[in-house]
């Protein structure tokens, strides 16, 4: 997923800003469609995922009542980051239910990725999805499907 120049004019401090490349716009989609293919349930616990949708990844769950403390969040987003192999661009998205608007959880660990990737000198992207869409809480660009259908069968 890393742009063959070496920059990535979607990513900014501020968020993604359109138009996305064909890779990430995929790997965003990907993410919903793992979301609303796996979970079922009306209510789950938040999952923070780090990697690429589809591919390799590693998953943190967000249990109600885990402690509030940023710098603790931050390790755990450093950690899951150090577990992936190294030359991947790894996205980070957060898989919740409810709308795709800003909630205290989205906040809470947006700031602990902006803190874990700053300090690793890699770019962050940061999505939430539901299943019918994702959000980006910095930039506000998401795309959401009214009657959302994954296709029969979406390789990775």
């Amino acid at each position: 997923m890393r742009p063959a120049s070496g920059r990535a004019p979607w990513i900014t401090e501020a968020g993604l800003v359109a138009p996305l490349s064909v890779p990430l716009k995929r790997a965003l989609r990907r993410a919903v469609v793992d979301h609303a293919r796996g979970e079922r349930r009306r209510g789950h616990l938040p999952l923070l995922h780090l990697g690429t949708p589809g591919d390799q990844e590693v998953v943190h769950p967000i249990r109600p009542g885990e402690a509030g403390d940023h710098a603790l969040r931050a390790d755990v987003v450093a950690a899951m980051l150090g577990r992936l192999i190294p030359a991947t661009w790894p996205l980070v998205w957060l898989t919740r239910p409810g709308e795709l608007d800003l909630q205290d959880v989205d906040a809470q660990w947006l700031a602990a990725a902006r803190q874990a990737y700053g300090e690793s000198g890699v770019p962050l992207v940061f999505v939430v999805v539901n299943r019918h869409g994702w959000r980006d809480p910095r930039s506000g660009l998401s795309l959401s499907w009214s009657r959302f259908r994954p296709p029969p069968a979406l390789s990775p």
